[in-house]
C-alpha cells in the first residue's frame, strides 16, 4: 500500500450490526470508514425479522467501541438482562450508532462491485499497490465509483435464502408456486399474515432455530379463536433424534434452548405433524389450487395451502468476482476458517474465536465479516462477529498484537451432534453437527430465526 493509498478510507458493505461495529473499530484505530448500506436506513435486514426476538441479551449484543460512540449523545445500555426483538435492536442500538456516524453512513448505496484499480482477477503486475475501487449505484439509480484502501464486506447473507429443493437448487415447480411460499419467519401479529395462515394447513420445511420458532408461532396460532384449524407438517430433511430440538435447559443461551423446547411441545400437542427423511423434488397444485410436496422418494404429502421454507441463508458473492478470495470449496467461508466452523465436525464449544488471520484471502485487504463470513455454515453469534472486526481493525491499525489476540468466549449450546442453530435469521438444514452458535433469532444478533440468535 503506496501512501496515496493510505489515505483512502475503508469501506464497509453494510449497515447491519457488524458492519455498523466496523465502523466504530475504525475510528477507534482513527481509521475513516465509509458505510455503503443498500437500505433506506440502518440494518434493513434486521428490520426485515423485527418481530423475531434475539436468543442473546442485550449484555451481548451491543458492540463497546459502538457503545463508546454512543456515549456521548446520552444513550443508554438497555437492561444488559433483556432479550431485544430485532425491531427493538436497529430502533434502540443500530440507528443510533449509524446517526452518530453521520456522513459516514451512505444509504441506497448498493454495490455492484468490488475490484482492483485498473486490474482485473487475472493482472499480477503491481496489483496490491492498487487500491481497490468500489462500484455502486446511488437511491437515483445512478452509477457511482469510490476507491478504498480496504474493504469489509457484511453485507450478511439475509437476501440469499436457501430454497426448498432438497438438491440445493429449486424444486421443480417451486418458482411458479411463489405465491404460496415464503422464505421468512411469519409475523402472526400482523393482521393480513395472521389472516394468511390462520385456519390453514401450512408445510415449515428446515429444522434450524428459524424453523423451531415458526413450528411454535404456528402452534400458538392455533390455540386462539381465530387460529382454530392450523395445522402445521413441518418437514425435515434428516431424522429427529435426541439432539434435534437443541440444547433444551443445557443451553448456556436460555432462550435458545427454551425455543427448541417450544418446537418439541407443538410436536407433542398435535398442533405439528413431522415428516422426516423427505427431501423436496417438485411442488405440485391439486385441483383446489393447494401445493402438494413431492419428495426425491417419489413420496406425495398431502396438500398444503401454504409453505414457509427456512432452510438456511448463502452468501452473494456475484459482486465480488474480480477479487481474489479464498473460499472453502463447501461452506463458502474463507478457506482458514471453514474448517473451525463446519458444522459437520465441530461440536460444542470448539468453534474456535477468531480474527484477521483466518479472515484473510490471496487479495490481501479485503475482508468478508459477519454471517457472510461463514457462507453457509449455520452457527453464527453477533459476539463473533464483533471479535472479527476488532482484530481486522487492529492490523489495518498496524497493531499485530491486538489482532492476533483472542478477546472473545462464546456459550455452548450444551448439546453436540444436534442441527445447527442460527445466530442469525434461519439456520441451515442440512447443518446436522453445528452446536454452538446463535440463535433462532437472528441474534447475531439474528432472529428468533439472517441476518440470526446471538
Amino acid at each position: 500500500m503506496n501512501a496515496s493509498t493510505a489515505d483512502l478510507p475503508v469501506v464497509v458493505i453494510g449497515a447491519g450490526p457488524i458492519g455498523l461495529a466496523a465502523a466504530a473499530r475504525l475510528i477507534e484505530r482513527n481509521i475513516e470508514p465509509l458505510v455503503l448500506e443498500a437500505g433506506t436506513t440502518a440494518a434493513t435486514a434486521v428490520r426485515a425479522w423485527s418481530h423475531v426476538r434475539l436468543f442473546s441479551p442485550w449484555s451481548e449484543v451491543v458492540d463497546p467501541a459502538a457503545e463508546k460512540l454512543l456515549a456521548p449523545t446520552g444513550w443508554i445500555r438497555p437492561d444488559g438482562a433483556a432479550y431485544p426483538s430485532g425491531g427493538d435492536w436497529a430502533d434502540f442500538y443500530l440507528q443510533p450508532l449509524a446517526d452518530v456516524l453521520g456522513e459516514k453512513v451512505r444509504y441506497g448505496a448498493a454495490v455492484t462491485g468490488v475490484s482492483r484499480s485498473g486490474r482485473d482477477r487475472i493482472v499480477d503486475a503491481d496489483r496490491e499497490a492498487q487500491p481497490f475501487v468500489i462500484h455502486y449505484t446511488d437511491p437515483d439509480g445512478t452509477e457511482q465509483r469510490i476507491h478504498a484502501r480496504a474493504v469489509i464486506d457484511a453485507s450478511g447473507a439475509w437476501a440469499t435464502p436457501g430454497p426448498a429443493g432438497g438438491s440445493g437448487l429449486p424444486a421443480l415447480g417451486e418458482k411458479a408456486a411463489a405465491d404460496r411460499i415464503s422464505y421468512r419467519i411469519p409475523d402472526l401479529k400482523d393482521p393480513a399474515t395472521r389472516a394468511r395462515y390462520a385456519g390453514k394447513r401450512t408445510a415449515v420445511i428446515g429444522s434450524g432455530a428459524s424453523a423451531f420458532t415458526a413450528l411454535a408461532s404456528l402452534a400458538d396460532l392455533a390455540k386462539t379463536d381465530d387460529g382454530t384449524g392450523t395445522h402445521t407438517t413441518w418437514i425435515l430433511r434428516r431424522g429427529i433424534s435426541g439432539s434435534t430440538f437443541g440444547g433444551g435447559a443445557a443451553d448456556q443461551l436460555p432462550a435458545r434452548g427454551a425455543l427448541g423446547l417450544a418446537a418439541k411441545a407443538a410436536v407433542d400437542d398435535g398442533y405439528a405433524d413431522a415428516v422426516t427423511g423427505f427431501r423436496t423434488d417438485a411442488v405440485e397444485r391439486d385441483t383446489d389450487g393447494r401445493l402438494i410436496l413431492v419428495g426425491e422418494d417419489a413420496r406425495r404429502l398431502d396438500p398444503v395451502d401454504e409453505v414457509i421454507v427456512l432452510t438456511g441463508l448463502r452468501p452473494d458473492l456475484s459482486f465480488l468476482d474480480e477479487l481474489r478470495l479464498g473460499l472453502d470449496e463447501r461452506l463458502q467461508a474463507p478457506t482458514a476458517l471453514a474448517p473451525l466452523i463446519d458444522p459437520n465436525q465441530h461440536s460444542c464449544g470448539t468453534v474456535y474465536p477468531h480474527g484477521q488471520a483466518e479472515l484473510s484471502h490471496p487479495e490481501k485487504g479485503v475482508y468478508l465479516v459477519g454471517m457472510k463470513s461463514y457462507g453457509r455454515a449455520p452457527t453464527f453469534l453477533a459476539m463473533t462477529g464483533y471479535e472479527q472486526v476488532r482484530s481486522i481493525a487492529a492490523h489495518l491499525a498496524g497493531d499485530h498484537e491486538a489482532a492476533e489476540r483472542i478477546e472473545l468466549t462464546l456459550p455452548e449450546t450444551g448439546v453436540c451432534g444436534g442441527a445447527g442453530l442460527f445466530d442469525e435469521p434461519a439456520a441451515t438444514e442440512e447443518a446436522g453437527g453445528g452446536c454452538c452458535a446463535a440463535p433462532a433469532t437472528l441474534t447475531i444478533g439474528g432472529p428468533a430465526s439472517t441476518s440470526g440468535g446471538c
